[in-house]
């Protein structure tokens, strides 16, 4: 819906939001596929998680770069969205909880994959803030360059979020968690306390 009302309105950011929650369902996917029985306590199921993780944000990242460049480059206004206003309140509203919580179960499992995939929560709430800037001030003063100079915001911080998911910085407090991916930790959780 967001990607459809973006590209009717020639919004950037409302595109990059509507592509974010796209990478969001595929970074749901790859944490479900890593916590199969078979992989549950493997580093490089872990690993291979955290960097596909990494390269959704820095792929949202290249994308809302190149576009919101090519709008303030060719100085397209995009067109006042409601809906996509509307859609980025609600976001605002709901996804860093969602976040908080994906969080606490990452660490609970001691796993960086699905810490990250609870930061990408963030990242979205942050694209809807920064949605919510552009397009209002887009709706409310006829600023047009608004909506790219906060997807270029926004790819900043997907980027710095990409970086530290290919690190595997994400990892719980646990010291013993906090070796890096392939260094001989094991998932904790029932059954698969982290190992030293």
């Amino acid at each position: 819906m967001a990607i459809a009302a973006g590209v009717a309105a020639g919004s950037i950011a409302l595109v990059g939001f509507g592509a974010d929650s796209l990478i969001e369902s595929v970074a749901g996917l790859i944490v479900l596929w890593r916590f199969a029985a078979s992989r549950v306590a493997s580093d490089a199921a872990e690993e291979r998680a955290q960097r596909l993780i990494g390269v959704s944000f820095f792929v949202l990242a290249g994308y809302v770069t190149v576009e919101a460049v090519r709008t303030l480059a060719g100085g397209s206004h995009p067109d006042v969205s409601w809906v996509g206003i509307g859609l980025a309140a609600v976001t605002l509203v709901t996804m860093p909880p969602l976040a908080i919580a994906k969080g606490r179960v990452g660490e609970r499992l001691a796993s960086s994959a699905t810490k990250s995939e609870g930061r990408q929560n963030m990242v979205c709430a942050y694209l809807s803030a920064a949605l919510l800037v552009g397009l209002g001030a887009n709706a409310i003063a006829g600023w047009w360059w608004a909506d790219p100079i906060a997807a270029l915001v926004v790819a900043a911080v997907a980027a710095y979020e990409g970086r530290q998911a290919w690190r595997g910085d994400a990892c719980c407090a646990d010291p013993a968690c906090r070796e890096p991916v392939g260094a001989g930790r094991r998932a904790a959780g029932p059954g698969y306390p982290p190992t030293a």
